[in-house]
């Protein structure tokens, strides 16, 4: 199986540890479908500084393919991240060098992929009609989306996948059928440590969350999208799909950042910038998905 990750990547700062940390949606979607056994690649834009530098570096270490990933002369795109009690919150980001417009190499050269993953933090979305000609397309609409703005696309997508621990679970229920009736083939709708729903033709599944020692769930999300797309890629039921999806984002919530390989930055002098303070580092115990 191969998997394509399109559009965005981050450096994420976390500024109470000093270190930075590979991300991104597409980025860590195509990381830990290539842990699980895909072929995997990744198309965007770099920075030439050391955050981009440690993400090229990160991507080949991963064996993820960076054919299609481009290096410009440009401070890369970053997230900071700050403790605020035991939650980590993003205080500001800069995506602007991650940003780019598609174009036609690049729609062909998603045809030599099964899946190509994108989502909202990209600029993609309008161009998922043209994706889904080349390839099945994924796509993450996060957890600040309106229903209305993605319906336009549903009917192109292989999986639509939603950040939902805002949701009741009715909320979740009703969302997920939508979406299927909107056109997509499938609906995910994660909710954190209330689990997830998985919906497609043949009815709605729900997975409880593995009750795990969270470090941070920075990542959890797209692991569990990337188990998803693998498990149906290779042709599993839907509940061990399910089952394996929630294990791999269990283990992303007892590891730093979304897969480690972090790098020390001066956090400092990030903090003089904005005005940040510091807060204390905890662990966390909790169920997540």
């Amino acid at each position: 199986m191969r998997v394509l990750g399109a559009g965005d990547n981050v450096a994420d700062r976390y500024l109470h540890q000093a270190m930075m940390y590979p991300g991104g949606n597409a980025v860590n979607v195509a990381v830990f479908a290539a842990r699980l056994g895909a072929r995997a690649g990744y198309l965007g834009v770099l920075g030439n500084d050391a955050a981009g530098r440690q993400i090229l570096r990160a991507l080949r270490a991963e064996h993820v393919d960076t054919t299609l990933t481009r290096v410009v002369q440009a401070p890369n795109a970053t997230a900071d991240v700050e403790l605020v009690g035991n939650d980590r919150v993003f205080l500001r980001s800069d995506r602007t060098t991650a940003l780019f417009e598609l174009e036609d190499a690049h729609l062909k050269a998603m045809e030599e992929y099964d899946i190509v993953h994108s989502g909202y933090a990209g600029t993609l979305l309008s161009r998922v009609p043209e994706m889904a000609e080349r390839a099945q397309v994924s796509f993450d609409f996060g957890s600040r989306f309106d229903p209305r703005d993605a319906e336009p696309y549903l009917p192109h997508l292989h999986l639509a996948s939603f950040s939902g621990g805002h949701l009741g679970e009715e909320e979740a229920g009703l969302l997920v059928r939508r979406v299927l009736d909107a056109g997509a083939e499938y609906a995910l709708v994660t909710r954190g440590s209330e689990g997830a729903l998985l919906g497609s033709a043949d009815g709605i599944l729900h997975q409880e969350a593995d009750r795990v020692h969270v470090r941070d769930t920075l990542g959890a999300g797209d692991a569990f999208i990337a188990g998803v797309l693998v498990g149906i890629g290779a042709g599993r039921d839907l509940r061990s799909t399910l089952v394996a999806a929630s294990a791999q984002a269990a283990q992303v919530c007892q590891v730093n950042g979304a897969f480690e390989r972090g790098i020390p930055f001066d956090a400092e002098a990030v903090r003089r910038e904005h005005g940040t303070n510091d807060n204390s580092n905890d662990d966390q115990e909790a169920v997540t998905a």
